[in-house]
C-alpha cells in the first residue's frame, strides 16, 4: 500500500556506496554510544542506544535500512529537538515533558514533530526484537482473548490498522479504562499525550521503516513484524 509522500528512492548498492549513506552507517554502528547534537547550549536529549545490533533484525528488517531508520531519521529527530528547545524553558526538561508541552499547540508543531518523532522511534525500536513474533502469554494473553475474542483476531485486527493507516503514521496497542485498544495515528501523533491511555506496543508504518526492504509493500512489512519481531514481552512490561 503506497504511502502519499515520495518513496526513498536508492537501491542497496547506491545507499551503501554514498557518502551520505557512509556516514549514516557509521553513526549507527556506533549506535551503541548517545548521540551528542550540535546545538549552542548542549544536548539535552539523547539519542538512545539501540536494544540490539543494527543486523540483528535482519532477513525481516536489514541493516541497510536500520542505519538509515535509526542512523538517519531518528538521529535528525533528536538533533532537531535539541536545537528547537535550546535557551528555551524547555531545555534540560525530559523528553515526555517536552512532547506534552508541544502536544496540541500550533505555535510548537514544529517541536512536537520531532521530539514526539523521537519517543515515538525509541519506544519502537522496543516493540521489536531478534527473538519476537510468536504470540505472548500470562497476563497480556488472557486480556488480549478478554477483549478481542482470540489472539488471531486481535493480530488480524492490528496488522488491519498498520496496513490501512493512510499516509505516514503508527499502529498502537495500548490501555485505556482496564481494556485493550488499536488505535492509528498519523505523522508523529502517540496515544502518549492522551489521558489515561497507555502505549503497550507500536508498529511504525512511515516508509522509511519498510520501503528499502518492501518497496510498496506495506502488508508484508507488517506481516513480518507481526509474525518474528514483534516484542510481546516489552508489551506485558507495559501492561504490567
Amino acid at each position: 500500500m503506497a504511502e502519499k509522500q515520495a518513496p526513498y528512492r536508492t537501491t542497496r548498492r547506491g545507499f551503501v556506496g554514498g557518502a551520505i549513506a557512509t556516514g549514516v552507517i557509521l553513526a549507527a554502528r556506533a549506535g551503541a554510544a548517545p548521540s551528542t547534537p550540535d546545538t549552542t547550549g548542549g544536548a539535552t536529549i539523547a539519542l538512545p542506544a539501540l536494544p540490539y545490533d543494527e543486523s540483528a533484525l535482519a532477513p525481516y528488517i536489514s541493516q541497510e535500512t536500520i542505519a538509515l531508520h535509526y542512523g538517519k531519521h531518528h538521529k535528525a529527530y533528536v538533533d532537531n529537538t535539541n536545537k528547537l528547545i535550546d535557551g528555551t524553558d524547555l531545555a534540560g526538561a525530559s523528553l515526555e515533558d517536552v512532547v506534552k508541552a508541544a502536544a496540541g499547540k500550533p505555535d510548537k508543531k514544529g517541536l512536537f514533530n520531532n521530539s514526539a518523532q523521537v519517543w515515538n522511534h525509541t519506544f519502537y525500536w522496543k516493540s521489536l526484537s531478534p527473538k519476537g513474533g510468536g504470540q505472548p502469554t500470562g497476563k497480556l494473553l488472557d486480556m488480549i482473548k478478554s477483549d478481542f475474542g482470540d489472539f488471531a483476531k486481535f493480530k488480524d485486527d492490528l496488522a488491519k490498522a498498520a496496513v490501512t493507516q493512510f499516509g505516514s503514521g503508527w499502529a498502537w496497542l495500548v490501555l485505556e479504562g482496564g481494556k485493550l485498544k488499536i488505535e492509528q495515528t498519523p505523522n508523529a501523533e502517540t496515544p502518549m499525550t492522551a489521558a489515561g491511555k497507555k502505549p503497550l506496543l507500536t508498529i511504525d508504518v512511515w516508509e522509511h521503516a519498510y520501503y528499502v526492504d518492501y518497496r510498496n509493500k506495506r502488508p508484508d512489512y507488517v506481516t513480518a513484524v507481526l509474525d518474528k519481531l514483534v516484542n510481546w514481552e516489552f508489551a506485558a512490561q507495559n501492561l504490567g
